[in-house]
């Protein structure tokens, strides 16, 4: 017999939530409002990280925001703007050096509804991007005046590791297909390793298809015939580059979800910029943070509540009365907000 714990004594997840500046807390707002209402079993750590924080700490991660992440181990993120001056690094780049987050995660999947070029094609990738190492890693030296080196560093222990992870997330979610993206052809010792790895890894999963592409010719394949893509996985710069261009596809970054992943933390996060211009004026779009959140819960073992959110998001979408500006139509945040909450059911 199966004795279920009444709901007020099951402990909730404690998760970080950095709303960011910039439209980062309206959007996090409309995200807690939706999570909130489909009961998620989340319970909420808020933690502030602006533009003027860090300049005011000096730092891009100061104390409160990574112990926070170290405690609770999950975090949701807002977008948050680097300061221009004072070579200070990316926030999201500090984040994921910090705390190992190795895997950036990519699905790219069209919403119900929405109009673009390609609204007629079935699009369903997920891309997964090496996050820790690569011209990432910051290397770089003055050789004379106004010659410089970026060394690009590449290692089998995070080529594997990023390799198997997008294998078993294959496995798991019984796709067909992993595609490595490389540049070998140039790069023979750096992204020959990469691609060593990968094809050491597909071996041990002979029931996954596995091909390669070089970068160029994956991002031209991408435009021009979308639909063959299925997992792709790649070293960090051209995931970089080519997880935007298939955002493009669907409709922006305004619309798709982000995942940090590591082995003892996770960041999941909107893509987006901080977008100063409407901040503040109800208009932005929080598609992308609230299917974040979706992969959150998915992480966090909520898979019913995140399935929920996920088809009231794509009802609104199917319906189109109800969508913020940047995506054809002329809905305030709350209002789409209000409408995601409506059909929850």
């Amino acid at each position: 017999m199966i004795v279920r714990l009444p709901v007020q004594w099951i402990v909730a997840h404690r998760v970080t939530l950095i709303p960011g500046d910039g439209i980062g807390p309206e959007v996090a707002d409309a995200t807690v409002r939706v999570l909130d209402a489909a009961g998620a079993n989340v319970e909420w750590e808020r933690v502030e990280l602006t533009s003027a924080i860090i300049q005011a700490a000096g730092e891009e991660l100061p104390p409160t925001v990574i112990e926070s992440v170290e405690r609770t181990r999950v975090g949701l993120k807002g977008p948050v703007t680097t300061p221009v001056a004072g070579g200070f690094q990316s926030v999201n780049v500090a984040l994921r050096r910090r705390l190992d987050l190795f895997a950036n995660i990519r699905p790219i999947r069209q919403l119900p509804g929405l109009k673009t070029r390609y609204q007629d094609v079935h699009i369903d990738m997920v891309l997964f991007r090496e996050n820790t190492e690569d011209l990432y890693s910051g290397i770089e030296h003055e050789v004379v005046k106004d010659v410089v080196t970026s060394l690009k560093v590449i290692t089998r222990t995070a080529s594997t590791r990023i390799a198997r992870y997008a294998f078993d997330y294959t496995r798991a979610q019984g796709r067909k297909k992993v595609i490595a993206v490389h540049k070998a052809n140039i790069m023979k010792l750096g992204d020959g390793l990469f691609l060593n790895c990968c094809r050491e890894v597909a071996a041990q999963y002979p029931e996954i298809e596995y091909k390669e592409l070089i970068v160029d010719n994956a991002s031209m394949q991408m435009v021009i015939r979308p639909q063959q893509f299925d997992v792709l996985v790649m070293p960090n710069l051209y995931g970089d580059i080519v997880s935007d261009l298939a955002a493009g596809l669907v409709g922006g970054l305004g619309i798709v979800p982000g995942a940090n992943i590591g082995q003892d933390h996770a960041v999941f996060e909107a893509v987006h910029g901080s977008a100063p211009d409407i901040a503040g004026k109800n208009l932005a779009n929080p598609t992308a943070l609230i299917l974040s959140a979706v992969s959150m819960l998915e992480y966090l073992g909520e898979k019913q509540t995140a399935q929920r959110i996920r088809q009231a998001v794509e009802t609104v979408y199917r319906e189109g009365k109800a969508l913020t500006g940047d995506v054809g139509g002329g809905a305030k945040t709350t209002e789409f907000t209000d409408a995601v909450i409506g059909a929850l059911g």
